[in-house]
């Protein structure tokens, strides 16, 4: 079920793009072989680049839907999985910017939890943004409303 104040966040393109540049640039190398020593080589090339393709399909269709209670992340193409995560569960917000992901204004935010089933949530390649002040507002809400005292 989904509300008005969900926020719905995916991977960017460019990240999709930058995780498979060593795909597509592997699929040029084979059609330049195969230019210049054999036409066997387009095989190669026709492999690697639907195996790139698929890949951006693959974290394209990756969604991070954050609402006032969950975290649900959906993955996959063909097969579905969904993992969600109360966000009472949350205990600790890392954000990793590596340089590209600087260039590109994107950021990966990891989210550990208290959840035995998943005790680390990767959002990748998302766009920069406040979002780890909203999602620690939240954890404090659904703390209060569920009556959750952390002890250490």
């Amino acid at each position: 079920m989904t509300h008005q104040d969900d926020i719905l966040l995916k991977p960017a393109m460019a990240f999709a793009f930058l995780k498979t540049l060593p795909l597509v640039t592997l699929g040029l190398t084979f059609l330049f072989l195969a230019w210049q020593l054999s036409p066997y080589f387009v095989v190669f090339a026709i492999a690697t680049t639907g195996i790139a393709w698929y890949r951006v399909l693959f974290l394209r269709s990756c969604e991070y839907r954050i609402g006032r209670e969950y975290i649900q992340i959906t993955t996959g193409i063909f097969f579905k999985r969904i993992d969600q995560v109360e966000m009472y569960r949350i205990k600790d917000y890392v954000i990793t910017r590596s340089l590209l992901l600087q260039l590109f204004r994107l950021m990966d935010v990891i989210l550990k939890s208290t959840d035995s089933e998943t005790p680390v949530v990767w959002l990748r390649g998302i766009p920069l943004s406040d979002i780890i002040e909203t999602i620690r507002e939240r954890v404090q809400e659904a703390r209060k409303v569920n009556k959750i005292v952390e002890l250490n």
